[in-house]
C-alpha cells in the first residue's frame, strides 16, 4: 500500500479542538490518514521505531497551509452550461421562462461535459467532494469515476405529470448501477426535488423507495417566500411542516436553502436531526433572501456550505462561500461576533462531511480519508504578516492560492493544474455544447 507524507506544512485540522500545527508531518497510507505529527522530533521517533522506511511518496508543505478538502453540499454540476445565460430574475422566473426551456434540449453528452466542467472548477477551488441533483445522473457519476472526485449524487424527482413513474424508477436503477462506483467515491442518494413539485401522495413512494433502499435523500426546502405562501394556500401548512407530516424526516436528509423559516420549523429540523445547506451566494444573487444561520446554529442544527449550480452564482468558488458565510450574517444583524472565522470554515469542511453523512471527511484526523488540500501561504501579499491562518484562508485567501488537492489518498491537483484531466478540451467542449442549445 502506497504511503504519503505531507511534511513542513501548517495543518489545520478542524478537529474537535480545532488545532493548528506548525511544522507538521501527514503520514497517509493508502487512501487514509495514518498519523499526524505536531513537529520533526514526533516523527523521527516514530520512523525510528518502523525501522525508517521511507515513504512513497514526499511532499514539501514548508510556507504552505493543509487543511481538509472543501464540501459543495449543495448544486446541479451539469448547469454550468447555463452560466450567464439568465441572470438578475427572480427564483421562479429563472426556472420556469428560462431555465426549464433549456434544459428540456440537453442531452446526455451535454450533462457529461457540463459536469467535467464544473468538476474541473470545482477541483481547482479545493472542493473534494460535492453533492449533486439532476438528470441523466449516469453522466455525472461517470464524470465523478473518471475525475477522482468524491461525488453524492441524486437524480432529481418530480412528483408530477409523465415524469413521476420515470424518476422513480431511474432513480432505483441508478442507486443499483453506481452506488460506491469509484471505489466507493459516487453515493447515491433520491433526491426529490421541492415541496411544490412533489406534492405529498408522490413524497409517499419516495419514503417507501428510501426505506427499500436505506439511503438518505435531498431536498430544495423553503428557499423562497413564494414557496411559503405555495404551501401555506394549498396545505395550511409551511414548507418543513408539510414535509414533516409525510414522513420524510424519519430518515436522514439533506435540506438545501432553508431560508424562509419559522421558530417551530427550526425546532421541527432540531428533533428530525435535518441537516441544512446554507447557499449564501445563489440566494443573494435570486433575491430569494438569507437564510438564518445563527439561529439555526444556536440551536444545534448542523450546517453546511453549497454553491448551488453555476447558473445562479456564477461561479463554484467555495472560498466566496466561506467569506460570505462569515461577513453576510454579521452585517445584516450588526452583530460581529456572529459567524466568526473558525466557524465559517467548520461550515465548509467538518459539518459538510456530517451533511453529507460521511464522518471520514472534513477534518485532518487520524483514520480520516486524506481528502485534503495545500494553499501557499509564506510569500503571499495578500496573507502577510500571517497572524491567523484560519482567519486569512476565511477573510483574505483566494482559490488561486491552492497549490495541490487530494482526494481519496492521490494528487489530482499539483500546481493549481488537474494532473488527469484535459481542461482544454473540457472547456472546449462545455462551450461548444452551450452554445448549441440555442440552435436545438
Amino acid at each position: 500500500m502506497e504511503t504519503t507524507l505531507i511534511k513542513n506544512g501548517t495543518a489545520i485540522t478542524m478537529d474537535d479542538e480545532m488545532k493548528v500545527l506548525k511544522n507538521s508531518f501527514l503520514l497517509i497510507e493508502g487512501n487514509t490518514i495514518k498519523k499526524i505529527f505536531a513537529s520533526f522530533d514526533e516523527f523521527s521517533a516514530y520512523a525510528a521505531k518502523n525501522e525508517n522506511r521511507e515513504p512513497d511518496v514526499v511532499i514539501e508543505a514548508r510556507g504552505k497551509l493543509v487543511l481538509p478538502g472543501f464540501v459543495n453540499a449543495h448544486g446541479h454540476a451539469a448547469m454550468s452550461l447555463f452560466r450567464g445565460y439568465a441572470d438578475d430574475l427572480p427564483l421562479m422566473e429563472w426556472l420556469e421562462k428560462r431555465i426549464w426551456p433549456l434544459e428540456a434540449k440537453l442531452k446526455a453528452a451535454d450533462i457529461y461535459w457540463g459536469t467535467m466542467l464544473s468538476i474541473v472548477e470545482m477541483l481547482k477551488n479545493g472542493i473534494t467532494i460535492f453533492a449533486d441533483m439532476y438528470f441523466c445522473m449516469d453522466q455525472v457519476a461517470r464524470a465523478v469515476v473518471e475525475s477522482g472526485i468524491r461525488g453524492v449524487l441524486s437524480r432529481g424527482m418530480v412528483g408530477t405529470g409523465n415524469e413521476a413513474v420515470k424518476a422513480l424508477l431511474e432513480s432505483e436503477k441508478f442507486f443499483a448501477d453506481w452506488h460506491n462506483a469509484g471505489g466507493g467515491r459516487v453515493k447515491v442518494t433520491l433526491g426529490p426535488h421541492a415541496p411544490y413539485t412533489c406534492p405529498p401522495d408522490y413524497l409517499e413512494k419516495v419514503i417507501t423507495l428510501r426505506d427499500k433502499l436505506a439511503i438518505p435523500l435531498q431536498i430544495h426546502l423553503a428557499e423562497t417566500a413564494w414557496e411559503v405562501n405555495f404551501c401555506l394556500e394549498n396545505y395550511g401548512k409551511s414548507p418543513v411542516e408539510l414535509i414533516n407530516d409525510t414522513g420524510l424526516f424519519e430518515g436522514p436528509v439533506l435540506a438545501a436553502h432553508c431560508v424562509h423559516l419559522t421558530r417551530e420549523d427550526i425546532q421541527i429540523l432540531v428533533d428530525k436531526k435535518v441537516k441544512v445547506v446554507h447557499n449564501p451566494k445563489s440566494n443573494l444573487k435570486l433575491a430569494s433572501g438569507i437564510a438564518p444561520v445563527s439561529a439555526l446554529i444556536a440551536a444545534g442544527v448542523v450546517i453546511a456550505l453549497g454553491t448551488d449550480g453555476a447558473a445562479s452564482n456564477n461561479n463554484l468558488d467555495m472560498m466566496e462561500e466561506i467569506r460570505l458565510a462569515a461577513l453576510l450574517h454579521k452585517g445584516v444583524q450588526q452583530d460581529s461576533n456572529l459567524i466568526p472565522a473558525e466557524t465559517a470554515l467548520l461550515l465548509a469542511t467538518k459539518n459538510g462531511g456530517k451533511s453529507l453523512f460521511n464522518e471520514r471527511i472534513g477534518s485532518l484526523e487520524e483514520g480520516k480519508l486524506a481528502d485534503l488540500i495545500i494553499i501557499n501561504y509564506e510569500g503571499v501579499p495578500h496573507l502577510t504578516p500571517g497572524y491567523s491562518p484560519v482567519a486569512d484562508i476565511v477573510y483574505a485567501a483566494k482559490s488561486a492560492d491552492i497549490d495541490s488537492v487530494m482526494v481519496d489518498g492521490k494528487i489530482i491537483v499539483e500546481q493549481g493544474k488537474c494532473k488527469h484531466l484535459d481542461e482544454e478540451r473540457i472547456i472546449l467542449e462545455a462551450q461548444k455544447r452551450a452554445f448549441s442549445l440555442g440552435k436545438r
